[in-house]
Formats: structure tokens, sequence, C-alpha cells
């Protein structure tokens, strides 16, 4: 008898690991949609110095990624937007690893914006060496870039102090770009003839990118408008359509919010920004932990899940029960984003107003966040992408 049960007991003994794995890990078999997967990319680098005198250019680099993400969203290449992943890396900091060039990874490419926006918050200051070169050929080698040449792949590095400080030079880090299809663009803290002086010009002439300078002190923009009262309750009622599962399901909604209260901080037109940006679903991209876009990625999604993982007012419903309220959530989703996206091009246009009256009243500061929104609106049209 023992002998006959023993293969029962081993084929049982597997199917319950191998279920028990497909249920509580959802992650691992559902993946990114084909209209994701499938399209045009753009892939962004951004490399941070953090030395003692870059706190402003850290403020800065929170309120760009927004807008970043949503230049990206709004870029199309053949009537398609393409699917965007941003790395973030810092360097110039003396308690990193002085054998890897006092650089560190903060993050590969990714499309999970909460958890890059939290990392980006995370970051501080310290003394330390700035070793340009050392950090983008790292980039360049650590990334898992793509090796399509028709999609838009890109570095922004910035920081001060002379350029060619390392034992990498800029110019094989270059030939490295080149080699990858990559450009690179640098970006001076301070004043422009400084920066050529201190050879910020150099990589970007020879990665077939731009050298521009900005005011790393100057405050994030903070740009007021009528509707971002309207806005920001329309992202409330947003937060209210994402159904959490899985293991780090929870912990991902919290961080949800927790992203939407520390971007708001900062000021409201980042705040703003953020919300639009959470309205595109190809940019703002959850099938990881939110089941309405796990059931989008995955028709079969309902059937591998781990019921416990869900809030406790789903746990005990049927399939059939949940499915129903995972399409009523993805219809009340669709609705409120084209209502997000619809008001965004009205504020959009008194937005540009007010930045004219600036203009003309010289008020124009450079940032982070106006520089790189315009290097990428013309870098992009190399890749046959148009960007509205």
């Amino acid at each position: 008898m023992t002998l006959l049960f023993k293969p029962a007991i081993a084929f049982f003994s597997s199917w319950l690991v191998l279920n028990s794995s497909s249920l509580s890990n959802l992650e691992t078999t559902i993946k990114t949609p084909e209209k994701l997967k499938n399209g045009p990319k753009i892939q962004a680098a951004i490399l941070l110095d953090v030395s003692n005198s870059m706190d402003g250019l850290i403020e800065q680099a929170k309120a760009q990624l927004w807008t970043m993400v949503n230049v990206m969203g709004k870029a199309k290449c053949n009537g398609e937007t393409p699917h965007i992943e941003i790395a973030l890396y810092e360097y110039g900091k003396d308690n990193n690893d002085l054998r890897k060039g006092y650089i560190k990874q903060i993050t590969p490419f990714t499309s999970d914006l909460d958890d890059l926006s939290q990392k980006l918050f995370q970051l501080t200051t310290n003394g330390g060496q700035e070793y340009c070169g050392y950090v983008i050929h790292t980039s360049l080698n650590e990334l898992k870039w793509d090796t399509a040449s028709s999609n838009y792949k890109v570095i922004f590095i910035s920081g001060n102090e002379d350029f060619l400080q390392g034992n990498i030079s800029y110019t094989i880090a270059c030939t490295e770009a080149k080699k990858k299809g990559v450009i690179v663009n640098t970006i001076y803290c301070g004043d422009r003839l400084q920066g050529i002086k201190e050879h910020w010009n150099l990589l970007g002439e020879c990665g077939n990118g731009s050298f521009t300078n900005i005011n790393s002190d100057a405050r994030p923009e903070d740009i007021p408008t009528p509707y971002d009262s309207t806005l920001i309750t329309l992202n409330y009622k947003l937060n209210g359509t994402y159904i959490y599962y899985g293991a780090e399901g929870k912990g991902k909604k919290q961080l949800q919010a927790s992203m939407d209260a520390a971007n708001s901080s900062v000021n409201s037109y980042v705040g703003v920004n953020r919300a639009v940006s959470k309205a595109s679903s190809r940019t703002y991209y959850n099938s990881g932990w939110d089941l309405v876009d796990a059931k989008d990625a995955d028709k079969k999604a309902l059937d591998k899940i781990d019921y416990k993982t869900l809030p406790d007012s789903l746990q005990k419903k049927n399939k059939a029960e949940l499915e129903a309220i995972v399409d009523q959530k993805s219809t009340e989703r669709a609705a409120v984003q084209k209502q997000i996206l619809d008001i965004n091009k009205k504020r959009e246009a008194f937005i540009a107003e007010e930045k004219i009256k600036k203009a003309k009243a010289g008020n124009n500061s450079l940032t982070l966040e106006s520089e790189v929104e315009k290097i990428i609106r013309v870098q992009a049209t190399r890749f046959n992408m148009k960007i509205e």
C-alpha cells in the first residue's frame, strides 16, 4: 500500500507546489500586454549628481519626473503611444562604493512610476568625487537597452564640477553610446560658460545629444490654474478604481496614495502633473498589483489570483461577482481618465499663456524640468515620434 501511495503523494505535492506558486505570485503569470510590449518604446536613464551642492537638483528632479512622463506620453509613432521605461542613478556620493566610482543604480529600467517617484524622494546628498564618464559608461553597460534602432534611447546626466574626473574617459562612454544607439545629453548646474570650461559640452557633442545648463537652486516651477482643484478631485476618484492583489498589493496601493501626497507637497503644479500622468493607461500601468490592469493584460487573471490577498470586502466573492466588480471599475477608470485628459487640455492652454507672460517679463528660469522637456520634444522627432 505504501508503495502504491508514494507516486500519488508525490504527484499531489508537485501539483500543490505549482499551483500555490501561481496563486501567490500573479506577477510571474501575467505578462506585459501586447499593446505595450510590441509597440514603440522610449527608454530614459537619469543620472543625478548627489554631492553636497545638489539638494536643489534633487528637488527639481522630483518635479521633472512627471513632466518627462507627460511629454513622452504625448508622443505618437505611427499612431501609437510609446511604452516608457525610466532608470535612475546617483553619483558623486562618497559613501557609495569607491570601487564602483561612487556610483549607485537606484532603479533599473522600470515602468513602476510610484516606486521611481519614491526613490527620488529618498535621495540625499553627501560630498564625493563626481565621475561623469564612469556613471555614463556604467549605465550603458548595466541597463537592458532595447536593441531596436527605431526606439528613442536617451541619457540625461546632470551635475557640476569638471566633467573629466575619474579614470573612465567620456570618449569611451561616447563610443559605447553610439554603438547602442543611445543619445547622451549633458546638463550643467550653473553658468553656461563655466560649464563649457569644465568640459560639459564635450559628451553632448560626441554623444549626438545636447549640452545645456540650468539653475539648480531655482525652486521647481509652480503655475496654479483654475482647473487644479477639479483635477485633484478626479485623481481621488481615479484612486478608487484600483483593486489591489498579491503579496505586495496592499503596500503598492498605499504607496500610490503616499506619492500623491509627497508630490503635492512640492507644489500644486507637480501634484497635478502626477494626476495627469496617472490618466494615461500606457504610461501609468500597474498589472503587477492592480486587478483592473491585470485583467486587461491577461483575461484569465481572476483564475490565477489568491483571493486572500484581495481587500477584505472582496475575499468571499465568487469569480463571476469579482469579474463584474473589476469590469465596473475598469469602465469607471476609463471615464475618469478621459475627464482628466480633457480638462488638462484647458489647463495646458492656460499654462502656455502664463509662460508667455513670464517670458515677456523676463522671469524665465532654466530648470531641469524645462530643459529636459525641450530636449525630448526635439530629439523624439528623429525616431518618427511626433509630440503634441
